[in-house]
């Protein structure tokens, strides 16, 4: 009789730490994605959400731990570095040119050239691509970044992020200050990184958002690890309590006093 066995976590950071002088922003964190996996990173202002993602993604470098990536341990010493081996990241800001279009922004600093001159009639094609893999609704590639939606921008930022076919996409607060509609939009993209058989690292304060989308929890409190769950073993109360330190709060007291009314209705 044979056991079954899960897939090797495409990415595998054990005992990371990270001190800054006086500050240890991370202490003995371990974390972990699989290929096809959405995991949620949450964790209060300070819980050390921001040093972990930018230790994945080459901006620092851990003072101690292990990092395994692929199979393979790595130290991820630049984000030239992070790109190089599979770790996209796409941060709040964007980063995208509101002058150019999509086309432009997609291939800026990777422009593809044929002789001397920018070979644009590809760079089209590949951008069309990349927007039906993520099953995009941009109406054009040739309109300036600045006239589309925010959900619009965040399709331009994650495509370009596929661009050089990575393992893992790290999304920082992809849904940040957007409305209904565009959030919509942008979790309907992380399914599809998913289905893409992508590793997915969400970070986010939304806990709609990460009960809509994330498999996995991961939380972070002052800088060490403060519980992991399955989204389909846990709720928002569970995960609340662990960001907060707490095992009573106003959420989860509400929830307390709202279920004995609901049985007896």
């Amino acid at each position: 009789m044979t056991t079954a066995t899960s897939p090797a976590p495409v990415l595998s950071m054990t005992g990371v730490s990270k001190r800054f002088g006086a500050v240890q922003a991370l202490k003995d964190v371990d974390f972990t994605v699989e290929a096809g996996e959405v995991v949620a990173l949450v964790g209060d202002n300070g819980a050390g959400k921001s040093t972990l993602v930018k230790a994945i993604a080459g901006v620092y470098t851990p003072d101690e731990g292990e990092v395994v990536f692929a199979g393979s341990p790595v130290s991820i010493t630049s984000p030239a570095q992070a790109q190089e081996l599979g770790i996209a990241t796409v941060f709040q800001d964007l980063a995208l040119c509101d002058n150019l279009d999509v086309v432009s922004n997609l291939f800026l600093g990777s422009e593809v050239v044929r002789g001397r001159t920018l070979d644009e009639v590809t760079m089209e094609k590949e951008s069309w691509r990349l927007l039906r893999e993520l099953s995009a609704k941009i109406p054009s590639v040739r309109i300036p970044v600045a006239s589309l939606s925010g959900g619009q921008r965040q399709t331009v930022a994650i495509a370009r992020s596929l661009l050089g076919k990575p393992k893992v996409v790290m999304l920082d607060e992809p849904t940040a200050a957007l409305g209904v509609a565009q959030t919509a939009e942008v979790l309907n993209l992380v399914e599809r990184l998913r289905e893409n058989g992508l590793g997915v690292i969400l970070i986010s304060h939304n806990m709609s958002d990460v009960m809509a989308v994330a498999d996995r929890v991961v939380v972070l409190r002052l800088g060490r690890n403060n519980g992991e769950f399955r989204v389909s073993d846990t709720n928002v109360q569970e995960i609340i309590a662990a960001i907060t330190g707490a095992t009573t709060n106003a959420v989860s007291a509400r929830a307390a006093r709202k279920a004995p009314q609901e049985e007896q209705s």
